[in-house]
């Protein structure tokens, strides 16, 4: 057709017309007419501005090396100004562009710029900088080295506005440790920084970042910045919020969110909370970088924090985050990153929110965002159709083990809803997919994948228990509970607490292999292992003993090993510990190994007593654990039955 012929035919006409102008510029680049290069640098300056596309012809071309060249060669002021201008164009928000200006080695002769008498190239060379630090690959200064604390005072002793800001900028790219933190606190930065809160608008900015870089998670530091003039700067801060500039707002917030998360007690005022919250949550329908850091800073406010999540639903938080999700428009991963995490912890306390968000209807978006190639964060409720774990058990083959280990807190609650052996996760292979996942090099999978399965073998049936132990086999279950990561340990025992619970068929897993588990549990409890893993083995003990005659005797064998000095009586350590459940789980494994109507309870009753167990418990009938207490008095009750007075 004609009209298509004649409009591809324009297509590629104009393709071919913009490559020849960007090829024509770069040729003028090296010319040895001052005028020719000036122009040329003044028309990739324009034309890179703000257009990704072009930057990265020009970079294609060669023409950051062409500039650098006429940077490092010419003497002309107005040659440097422009160069150092389309040098810090092609680095702003262009990870490419900045990559290329440090190849070019570029870096020392920006530097070289600040110390001009010329006050415009002496700008120029500042503001490019502070574009190349606000890349990761910018390199970083040891503030512990004293040439490099004099050039960072130099810089923010400047009278030039833009050469104060690039050594704010310094700090807040540079500034990573508590030793650092403390190194420039101790130097007198804060007391600089502060000054710039009354300065330019690039000035305040570039200040709030800084200060929120050398306050976050150090208290010292907090104390020192509220400290100031008597609280006056952390005043302005505060005022900052309701800047007119979105950017100002956002960057006082974020401040704000740092001094809460690192000292909760300078916010005690319900009123700078709620507008706190408030600010962040307008802040989110901003359209550009500010939106996509207010709902990673609202996320970051709220966690673990039930008030704030309160004020936060309240102000119509859920509504306001589901709005923007429903938008349609492609939303920057770190604003849904963000997004989903404010969901999170929202919905991580509070049954309003859960409730409000399920109003909403928001399983699509929520299927949608499991699929999202950069997912940082997954959350999920009672949701156990096809639609949604589906892209759940395919995210546990996730290469990033941050997505497998989010994903496996969201399977960790899911499976609690199971109520069939056949449910999708199974019939999806989740089973053996976690199995996999708990053999993981990564702690934290190993760790949320036992969390996982402990949960699935809640309160199933024999069936389920069954396909599991099918996989895993007694050399696995081994292996697991005798991980070297104690965290992995508690799993592992918790899962087989759960996996032997219940009916008598339940416990015979623990005797395969001629009892070479229950064996693992016995050695376990007999390294003095820390309270939450000993209470999960004492559990395992505890559901083992209230099966048949054969299977208390193989308790009382774990708890009294042949020599007997092996055993150093760690159930009586388990008695006198702090911890009241790991008391409460000791004792009703006694209850168990005595029941009377146990043909062997009454020799058990013995050794128990002979070994210092049953007065023990009579000195604790006073226990602080009502629950303890009362169990106590259910193994004196049935000790009584033996005569024992």
């Amino acid at each position: 057709m004609p009209t298509t012929t004649s409009t591809s035919s324009s297509f590629s006409s104009a393709a071919s017309s913009s490559g020849n102008r960007q090829a024509d510029v770069f040729s003028r680049l090296a010319s040895s007419d001052p005028e020719v290069k000036l122009k040329a640098l003044r028309e990739v300056k324009n034309q890179i501005i703000g257009n990704r596309t072009k930057k990265l012809s020009f970079l294609k071309l060669g023409a950051v090396p062409a500039i650098a060249s006429a940077l490092s060669d010419s003497e002309c002021n107005s040659i440097l100004v422009q160069s150092a201008a389309a040098l810090g164009s092609f680095a702003c928000g262009f990870e490419a562009g900045v990559q290329a200006v440090l190849d070019a080695g570029v870096f020392p002769l920006l530097l070289r710029l600040l110390t001009s008498s010329d006050e415009k190239v002496v700008d120029a060379g500042a503001r490019s900088l502070r574009m190349i630090f606000q890349s990761n690959q910018a390199p970083k200064y040891d503030f512990l080295q004293e040439k490099n604390m004099k050039f960072l005072f130099s810089l923010l002793n400047s009278e030039n506005e833009n050469v104060s800001g690039l050594g704010a900028s310094i700090i807040a790219h540079a500034c990573g440790t508590t030793v650092q933190q403390q190194v420039l606190c101790d130097a007198g930065v804060l007391e600089k920084l502060v000054i710039l809160l009354d300065g330019s608008l690039s000035q305040r900015e570039a200040c709030l970042e800084s200060l929120a870089t050398v306050l976050k998670n150090n208290p010292e530091a907090v104390s020192r910045f509220v400290g100031l003039e008597a609280g006056r700067y952390l005043s302005s801060v505060t005022e900052l919020t309701k800047d007119r500039y979105p950017r100002t707002r956002l960057l006082s917030c974020l401040c704000l969110v740092v001094i809460y998360n690192t000292s909760p007690s300078y916010f005690l005022n319900m009123g700078t909370k709620s507008s706190l919250v408030t600010t962040l949550l307008e802040l989110l329908n901003d359209h550009g970088q500010s939106g996509d850091d207010a709902a990673l800073g609202l996320s970051s406010l709220i966690a673990e924090k039930e008030d704030l999540q309160k004020l936060a639903y309240e102000a119509n938080a859920i509504k306001n985050i589901v709005d923007i999700l429903k938008t349609g428009s492609e939303l920057h991963p770190k604003r849904l990153q963000g997004l989903f995490l404010s969901l999170a912890e929202l919905c991580s306390k509070l049954e309003d929110c859960r409730c409000s968000f399920l109003s909403l209807e928001m399983l699509d978006l929520l299927v949608n965002a499991l699929r999202h190639k950069n997912a940082d964060n997954l959350s999920a409720g009672r949701f156990t159709n096809d639609h949604v774990m589906l892209p759940l058990v395919q995210l546990l083959h996730d290469p990033s083990s941050s997505v497998e280990v989010a994903v496996l807190g969201a399977l960790s609650n899911i499976v609690l809803d199971f109520s069939s052996p056949k449910s999708t996760f199974i019939e999806y292979g989740g089973i053996k997919q976690l199995i996999e996942l708990s053999k993981s090099m990564d702690p934290n999978a190993r760790c949320s994948a036992l969390r996982a399965l402990r949960n699935l073998m809640f309160l199933a049936d024999n069936k389920r228990k069954e396909l599991f132990y099918s996989e895993v086999k007694a050399q696995g279950f081994v292996s697991l509970i005798s991980d070297p990561e104690p965290t992995v340990q508690e799993q592992a025992l918790a899962l087989l607490r759960n996996l032997v619970d219940g009916c008598i068929n339940s416990i015979e897993f623990v005797f395969d292999e001629d009892g070479l588990i229950l064996d693992t549990v016995g050695k376990q409890l007999r390294k003095s292992p820390q309270a939450h893993m000993a209470i999960q083995g004492m559990y395992v003990l505890t559901n083992v003993a209230s099966g048949t005659e054969l299977h208390k005797e193989a308790v009382m064998q774990q708890l009294f090993p042949q020599p007997q000095a092996e055993s150093n009586n760690f159930m009586l350590k388990f008695l006198q510990s702090h911890e009241s459940q790991l008391r409460s789980a000791t004792v009703w494994t006694i209850i168990n190994l005595i029941s009377p109507s146990s043909p062997g309870a009454h020799d058990r009753h013995v050794k128990l007593r002979d070994e210092g167990i049953i007065p023990q418990l009579k000195n604790m009938v006073n226990d602080a654990c009502l629950d303890v207490k009362i169990r106590i008095r259910t193994v004196l009750s049935q000790s009584m039955s033996f005569g024992d007075n």
